[in-house]
């Protein structure tokens, strides 16, 4: 957008305008104002004040970038509200300060790595998204595809669009206001033209502002639509009228299907899941409408009948596994209000009822055929509760792991579905709004590349619990407990679908997550959970020339378990960028991170495992590369980084290391396949817990604030003491690592034992004693615990402890048999880079 000097005004000190008024400087007739924006009648330029007063503000920033003055005094200029297209100031931003990563070793910072921040104005950066709910790889967006090109950099947005939020807006509204082109939502950075119209800010189209939007609900004011809520909060949801229900809003619906065989009892998960649904039943989302049905199989199919008006539970036994039917369709799936009391005695029931069994078969796909036929008329949530490889019937799997290889690169074949079968039914229960959560208690491999797509497709989500036994293994009970109340009792919103939308020249080319993509841009979630990550990569199809800002929104409509339809729509503005220098000023090193590591789950499973992890290794040595050949203004020595990018060789390292992508070390074939699921689903600050932990040293928590915060260490052991005791944050686990020496006084007064050899092996639980320093410990890690939905196990390990290995392979800086150490992948990257 080309704008004369003239409309400078506001710092020439020309007199303010009233809400439509015109300068009365000779020479400047042709200035008017309209309600907040800037119209240059003589060469049809419109400007947001917003923006402009922003602009002016953010010149004066010494982290953004200035206005090049053009010789012989002033002239058109392109103006830019980030600075991120002009030329760098002679202080250069932190964010570009060079680094050489082979001499400056302590780079890691003691706190967590937060979210750049946008070099946006002051005041539109307030009501930009947060970063928890919308992140973009880099927040300056490049003004051509070539610019990206260069910078080799991928682009792309990291979504958390249902999270729970301690404040949401919400609008009730028989008129939601929207692009008539391109249907964007209204948001705050639209531009009003004057009270009656606005410039829609993806497609540019201008737009009538209807009679009901001039009234704030807020203020209860008339007259100041830029001042309504839509126009104040990226993040907003509306209440939808009828015209967004295909049909009325279906009811909360959760159908329990659960595997009865013989290994089932014996790891005695039945037990603590009846007794789970039986403390949280009056918990679960949903209203009067709300309706609940079990299924339990082994090498038959049992439904249990739970009409009102019945004394007990009837079970009804289909034996004919070929030729799946419903018994009594309509008593199968009842009201939980009517019938709590025959639900309730058949959850006491269900342990006792199977506890003899002998049946060591399992027909899990004619479960959930028949699952499927019984949740179609309505839609809902299918959990799935498996211990086995099915091995009976349709979407029956045999072992396809070899223990010999699980170190090796070659079990590319073996990531991929076995069947389409569970593709296929993901695909029709996505089509009737049913979603397939999985629950994999196993000690056994059970093909998790073949039985995940029934949630991937369906977007349901994966659990897994490796070596789940209720005597054998309490930490992975206590896990499963704290999960399934969560997964219980959370929010849920049914039948939804979400759109991306994005301003015109951007396109969206690939997404990651669990979901069926309906069409381009459209995402079909039957189910969707505030648990859930999305990520997209994005391209630039069309020059971004003439534009200072681009904006993405996702907007997300559900019903709610009250039977309400809803919109959730999120906003992100982000300058455009001309130069290589500034779109490195704006990378964000964990979104991108976090980007690559989906791309590499598609690579491992399209090509192969050395594939994926080839392409990590060069992203790296790419993107530095470029930023020493464009970006740097003086060539020095070494291998040099911006700051913003100075922990990226250290992620992907981290990243090589990862069970999802490692090798050299013996990893089971499930186990690597639930750290790739994990890696597309989880959102970004879970995940990058998941990619590099965080390692505190706990012994000498002397902080006297309630929650302690010790400083984040590096991931080496040399930052380990044995007098000392170190506690590692990998995201789902934790491990709380004894030195051999450490302190008596942290042994008696945090773990409760006299000496280092009182230690017992399997600890998992730490006491609570009354002490300052137990307190102290325990509000440390229940504090770490709290930010996550889901619940990390704890374990006390010390030398001798079978877990001491996974511990010392999180130690991501430090040389393997089979793996570089960091200083040793810096050098390869380096001696790369220098070919």
């Amino acid at each position: 957008m080309r704008l004369h000097d003239q409309t400078f005004g506001l710092e020439k000190g020309y007199p303010r305008c009233s809400s439509s008024s015109s300068f009365e400087k000779p020479g400047y007739e042709h200035i008017r104002v309209f309600g907040g924006v800037y119209m240059d009648l003589r060469n049809r330029v419109i400007v947001n004040i917003r923006i402009l007063k922003g602009l002016l503000a953010a010149c004066k920033r010494t982290d953004c970038f200035t206005l090049p003055q053009p010789p012989g005094g002033p002239g058109p200029a392109q103006l830019s509200p980030s600075m991120a297209a002009m030329s760098l100031q002679s202080n250069t931003p932190e964010a570009l300060r060079v680094v050489n990563l082979l001499q400056e070793r302590n780079l890691l910072p003691p706190s967590p790595v937060s979210a750049p921040t946008p070099c946006l104005p002051q005041d539109l950066q307030k009501l930009n998204c947060s970063p928890e709910v919308f992140r973009s790889t880099l927040t300056s967006i490049p003004q051509t595809q070539a610019l990206l090109n260069k910078a080799k950099m991928p682009l792309g947005l990291l979504l958390h669009p249902f999270k729970d939020l301690s404040q949401l807006p919400v609008v009730t509204s028989s008129t939601i206001v929207r692009c008539r082109s391109c249907r964007t939502y209204i948001n705050p950075f639209v531009s009003f033209l004057d009270q009656r119209r606005w410039k829609c800010n993806l497609c540019y189209r201008v737009n009538d502002v209807p009679e009901e939007f001039m009234y704030n609900p807020v203020s209860r004011s008339y007259g100041e639509p830029h001042k309504r809520p839509e126009v104040q909060n990226a993040t907003i949801e509306f209440i939808a009228p009828s015209e967004y229900m295909l049909r009325p809003p279906q009811p909360a619906v959760y159908l329990f299907v659960l595997d009865v065989s013989h290994n089932a009892v014996e790891t005695g998960f039945l037990s603590v899941f009846c007794q789970s649904v039986l403390d949280n039943i009056d918990a679960l989302p949903g209203d009067s409408r709300t309706k609940v049905g079990f299924i339990t199989f082994d090498s038959t199919i049992h439904f249990y009948n739970l009409q009102e008006g019945l004394s007990q539970p009837q079970m009804l036994i289909v034996s004919d596994i070929e030729d799946i039917f419903l018994p009594t369709p309509d008593s199968l799936l009842v009201n939980l209000n009517e019938c709590k009391e025959l639900v309730q005695d058949l959850l006491k029931s269900l342990p006792s009822l199977f506890e003899k069994t002998m049946e060591t078969q399992s027909a899990l796909g004619s479960a959930l055929q028949a699952a499927f036929k019984l949740l179609s008329p309505t839609g809902g949530r299918m959990s799935v509760f498996q211990t086995q490889l099915p091995n009976l019937g349709v979407g029956a799997l045999q072992s396809r792991e070899d223990p010999n290889q699980r170190a090796s690169s070659k079990v590319g074949q073996h990531l991929s579905p076995a069947t389409d079968f569970y593709k296929k039914l993901a695909l029709d229960c996505s089509g009737q709004q049913v979603a397939v959560d999985l629950f994999l208690l196993s000690a056994q491999y059970c093909d998790m590349a073949s039985l995940g797509c029934i949630s991937r497709y369906s977007a349901g989500s994966v659990y897994y619990y490796p070596s789940y036994h209720h005597r054998h293994n309490p930490a992975q009970v206590e896990r499963f407990q704290k999960d399934l109340k969560r997964y219980l009792t959370r929010k849920i919103g049914f039948e939804a679908v979400m759109r991306i939308r994005c301003t015109k020249g951007l396109s969206i080319h690939t997404f990651h997550g669990n979901f069926f993509v309906r069409s381009t841009d459209l995402l079909s979630l039957p189910n969707v959970n505030p648990d859930a990550g999305f990520a997209v990569q994005m391209s630039i199809e069309e020059n971004l020339d003439d534009m200072q800002v681009v904006s993405f929104q996702a907007a997300l409509l559900y019903t709610s378990s009250k039977g309400e339809r809803r919109i959730r729509v999120h906003t992100l503005c982000l300058p455009v960028a001309n130069s290589v220098s500034d779109i490195f000023a704006g990378a964000d090193v964990q979104a991108i991170t976090g980007l690559l590591a989906c791309m590499a789950v598609d690579r491992s499973v399209t090509a192969s495992l050395s594939d994926a992890r080839d392409a990590m290794i060069n992203a790296s040595i790419d993107s530095l590369s470029s930023y020493r050949q464009f970006a740097l203004t003086i060539q020095q020595p070494g291998l040099l980084a911006p700051t913003c990018l100075r922990l990226f060789p250290l992620y992907i390292l981290a990243l090589l290391k990862q069970k999802a992508f490692r090798t050299g070390t013996s990893t089971r074939l499930d186990e690597r396949m639930f750290a790739m699921y994990q890696l597309k689903y989880q959102p970004l600050a879970f995940a990058m817990l998941m990619i590099h932990p965080a390692l505190y040293r706990v012994d000498d928590l002397t902080d006297e604030r309630t929650i302690p915060q010790p400083a984040i260490l590096q991931l080496s052991v040399e930052k380990l003491s044995r007098e000392g005791a170190f506690l590692m944050d990998a995201g789902t686990v934790m491990y709380l690592w004894i030195g051999r020496n450490c302190h008596p006084n942290f042994l008696t007064q945090v773990l409760g034992v006299p000496n280092y050899a009182a230690l017992p092996d399997n600890l998992y639980l730490l006491p609570e004693l009354d002490t300052a320093e137990s307190q102290r410990t325990r509000a440390f890690i229940g504090w770490l615990r709290d930010q996550r939905p889901f619940f990390p196990s704890l374990h006390i390990i010390r030398d001798e402890s079978q877990l001491k290995p996974v511990f010392m392979q999180s130690m991501i800086e430090d040389r393997t048999e089979s793996a570089l150490s960091y200083y040793e992948f810096l050098l390869h990257v380096q001696q790369q880079i220098s070919k």
